[in-house]
Formats: structure tokens, sequence, C-alpha cells
């Protein structure tokens, strides 16, 4: 049985980390600033209090424990931070990555992943899916800040090539109930309303948790030597489009009224510049206009030879 530890233990990922963990016979740490009540009670799973920033607290847990694999889920957007990354924020996430990376290494644990996000690339301008490989330019605080994270752990990793370590770049994730990224993709940032342009069929790349869990789960059991190490683009196989989060909405969730808009081909860049905020470039949600007729995807082919991503918005649990 390995022990695993998972950092933001109890945010929206953290928790489903956590759970299919245990699913799969591990013993997990759950560590997080507060409990939540999704794994209390199950069987080989513990949780512990304590802040990202408390440095002597990961001492002493690193020290306590004899821990096999750490998955680093803290600091993520989508678990307890806000959608407005801010300079704080970027600051203790570059402090605690700092301890918890060199604390794990000193451990002498067996494997390290740690979740990224999509948003490090720079937007390509044709349609050719986005590469492990590709050009890095954060698209905003968010983006930065996580790949300030790649950079810490790949830097550390030189000391410690006896570790496999894995970076997961994964696309805004959603499962039954958790919305918000979806619906940011149909929400006008100017007034909140909801909106299409034409029918709907233009697509955003998106990642349910489940698929995103599925992989860590497979990485965690199969990955064997260190060609598995590396980075991994994570997310569903195809876009989501406009038109499908509007008919998950009504079928599963309130929605009002979606305007339909008929822009010219110009405009879109022209509307995203009008409304825009310096708040809105620091949002990890916020709906960039100037995407929207790239339609561009993540190659998850590297992913997909470890597993087969089963998850969509039509079979989201």
């Amino acid at each position: 049985m390995k022990t695993v530890l998972v950092t933001g233990g109890c945010g929206l990922i953290g928790q489903h980390i956590c759970s299919g963990l245990l699913k799969k016979g591990n013993n997990v740490i759950a560590v997080d600033s507060t409990e939540g009540d999704y794994n209390t009670g199950k069987l080989h799973y513990s949780f512990i209090e304590a802040s990202m920033t408390d440095k002597n607290k990961f001492a002493e847990i690193f020290e306590n424990n004899k821990i096999d694999i750490v998955v680093h889920a803290g600091n993520i957007v989508d678990n307890d931070l806000g959608p407005i990354i801010t300079d704080d924020i970027m600051k203790n996430s570059k402090a605690c990555d700092k301890f918890i990376f060199r604390y794990a290494m000193d451990a002498g644990i067996e494997k390290f992943i740690l979740l990224s996000t999509d948003m490090v690339y720079e937007f390509p301008k044709t349609r050719e899916p986005i590469r492990e490989d590709d050009d890095l330019k954060p698209r905003n605080n968010y983006a930065e800040m996580k790949l300030e994270s790649e950079k810490a752990l790949v830097g550390e990793m030189k000391h410690h090539k006896q570790c496999m370590c894995c970076i997961l770049r994964f696309s805004p994730v959603y499962t039954k109930n958790f919305t918000e990224n979806l619906l940011s993709k149909i929400t006008d940032p100017k007034d909140n309303t909801k909106f299409v342009y034409g029918t709907g069929q233009y697509g955003f790349q998106f990642c349910c948790v489940h698929n995103l869990v599925d992989f860590i789960l497979c990485y965690v059991k199969n990955a064997d030597d260190m060609t598995y190490a590396g980075v991994y683009n994570v997310s569903d196989k195809l876009l989501i489009t406009a038109s499908d989060i509007i008919a998950f909405m009504r079928e599963n969730h309130r929605l009002g009224p979606v305007l339909q808009r008929k822009p010219g081909k110009d405009a879109l860049s022209k509307i995203f510049k009008k409304f825009s905020s310096k708040d809105e470039k620091t949002n990890y949600r916020y709906l960039d206009l100037s995407t929207i007729e790239n339609n561009n995807m993540l190659d998850n082919n590297k992913a997909s030879k470890l597993l087969s991503f089963r998850w969509d918005i039509h079979n989201t649990k």
C-alpha cells in the first residue's frame, strides 16, 4: 500500500483525487487549510490542517510519515483560491512550492505530480492543437503562478534525479455540479448576460475532473520508470461547444435567456478590448473573446497512451 500526500486535498479537485486514490487501495494524507467532509471517515484516509505557507507544519508532516508519492493540488483556483489571482497569492505560492518540493525530494519520495494549467501556453493563431513542447507565454496571473511552480520543480529535480516528476497541464475543470468554468464561456464580461454567436457551434477546451483524476490514478499505479517523467496535456478529447454548455445547463441546472449575437468578423477582439479590465486579465475564468474563432485544442496523445479519457459534458457525474 502506497502512502500518497495530497496538498489542497479538500478542494474541488483535491477531494476527487483523494477519493480515487482511496478506491485504488492507497493510504491518503490530505493537507488543506479547511477540512472537507467528502472523504471524512473513509478507511486509510487522514486529514491534516495546515496553511500552504506553514513551512514548519509541512516539515513535521514529512518527518512523521513515510510518504511515497506527492500530488501537489494546492494553490489551484478551482480548489480554494478566488477567481482573481493577486500579487500576494503569487508570492505565497512561490514560497510554499519551494519548501514543499525540497521536503518531498529530501524525503526520498518515488513520484511527484504537479497540477498546472494549459494557460501557460502562448495561444497559437492556427487551428493546430497545442503540444507539450509549444511556446510558453502565460495568459494571466494564474498561468504565471503555475509556470513558476513548474520551473521550481524542475530546478529541484536536478538535485534529486531518483524522483519521477510529472507536470499536468490541464484545461479548466467541471463536474455536473461545478459549472463556473463552463458558464464563463457564455457570459458577457460587461453585464453578465448569457450569449452565443450564431448557433454556438464554436468550441472551448475543458477537462472533466474525472478525466484528470483517472490520469493521476493511472500515473500513480502504472508509471514505472523515468520515461514517464515530464509534461502531459490532460483534457477532454473534444471541444465543448457553446451550444453544448447551454443544453447541459438547461437539462441539469437553471439557465435564463441566452442572447444570440452576430458580430462582424473583426468585431470579437474589439468587443473584448472594450469590456476588458485589469481584473479580468488576472481572472482564471474570464471570457477571452479573441480566442473564440481559433478553436484550438490540447494535443493529449501522449497522455492517451497511458489511458483513454472517458468523460465529457454528456456523461459527467
